[in-house]
């Protein structure tokens, strides 16, 4: 007997995000200085990523304010109300992070626990970088289409600013000075500083749309990794080595993940800027040819970006690939919420879900880069 696919709705949206924006001139109130001393690539770096103001789960002084956990639990609450009745409905929980708060236990059983009103229910923890959120989205997509699932919550969030911090990078700085070279992290260390915010969001995936007001339904969800030929491009808790190879954290002593900040986040920026734009490019033209999509039937397109450096590059490859989107439709929040990798395009889902504009039959076109070892997601919504 065939099985019945179910069409599947996104029925609600919400965001968190802690405390207040922190501006471009606060940044390193908050995270500290290395070295005592002002960043020399801040100011590049701002000047091209656009961004103006991001979000941190810390004080001033820099102490935690959040887990990644209690955020994501945080917008699941304020997504269904905080109402112990629709908590209890929920039947899969699926978190996607690059930052969890442990490496074990996983994020999302950390934040169903955050969830004590909710059921004894499946809890899936997809890993990676910004491309997690929408594996998560993706498993709770493919659980209530089967009919394995009802009322799935996905979510995507990052913490990042523990990561962040001045002392992260100390060590290093201070061996550096003694060995009288330039007291100042590499590029590819300190590049992510810049960027990088925290928050949560989250979306509740149904069988069956709203009874009032609009939907989202899920067309389709589709991946594509070209780790098979290229090399690490963004890492964390290892070292690039000459081969391309990456070293990780547990080969390394103690003293030296400490002196050569192995911890900290870090991104070959040269690979990143040659490369992640035209590999984007490729699965996305044999999407539209075969899903039979028009660019011109797009309504919405959201485009995770980590850097406003890269808006251009993007239109230019569309237009190279005859699959051309014009800006007007565009929507790119990045200058006022930072880099938020797994969390971003839910946040623009989000701004597009609750716009006053939206009409039934209107397309939403959702494009994910992940520059770690070059991975994308892409989706299509449809208003209904």
């Amino acid at each position: 007997m065939q099985m019945e696919l179910k069409e599947v709705y996104i029925t609600k949206t919400a965001t968190y995000f802690p405390n207040e924006p922190v501006s471009n001139e606060e940044m390193e109130d908050f995270l500290g200085l290395i070295n005592k001393s002002p960043s020399k690539s801040k100011r590049i770096v701002l000047r091209n990523n656009g961004i103006k103001t991001r979000y941190y789960a810390l004080t001033r002084e820099g102490k935690p304010t959040h887990t990644n956990a209690e955020m994501t639990a945080l917008a699941i609450r304020k997504m269904l109300d905080n109402d112990p009745a629709q908590i209890k409905k929920i039947d899969l929980l699926v978190c996607g992070t690059s930052s969890p708060d442990q490496i074990m236990p996983s994020h999302a059983v950390m934040v169903h626990g955050e969830i004590p009103e909710s059921e004894s229910i499946e809890v899936v923890s997809p890993s990676g970088v910004c491309c997690a959120g929408m594996h998560a989205l993706k498993y709770a997509y493919m659980a209530v289409k089967t009919g394995d699932a009802h009322q799935a919550v996905a979510t995507g969030s990052e913490r990042f600013s523990a990561a962040l911090k001045s002392e992260i990078f100390e060590d290093e700085a201070k061996k550096l000075k003694e060995l009288e070279e330039n007291p100042y992290i590499g590029f590819e260390k300190e590049f992510l500083r810049w960027m990088l915010s925290d928050g949560a969001s989250s979306f509740l995936l149904s069988d069956k749309k709203n009874p009032e007001g609009f939907s989202l339904r899920i067309e389709w969800i589709e991946g594509v990794s070209y780790a098979n030929e290229m090399e690490p491009c963004m890492y964390m808790g290892g070292e690039k080595l000459e081969s391309g190879k990456l070293k990780g954290y547990l080969d390394y002593s103690p003293e030296e993940i400490q002196a050569k900040s192995i911890m900290s986040i870090k991104q070959d920026v040269k690979l990143l800027s040659e490369n992640i734009v035209p590999l984007g490019g490729i699965k996305l033209s044999k999407l539209f040819k075969e899903k039979g999509l028009d660019p011109a039937e797009v309504d919405y397109f959201l485009p995770h970006m980590s850097s406003e450096f890269f808006r251009a590059k993007i239109y230019d490859q569309l237009q190279k690939n005859g699959t051309p989107i014009p800006y007007d439709k565009w929507v790119v929040n990045l200058s006022s919420l930072g880099n938020v990798g797994a969390g971003s395009v839910y946040f623009m889902v989000d701004e597009v879900f609750k716009s006053a504009k939206l009409k039934a039959g209107q397309k939403i076109l959702l494009l994910v880069p992940e520059s770690s070892r070059f991975s994308y997601m892409y989706a299509l919504l449809t208003v209904c």
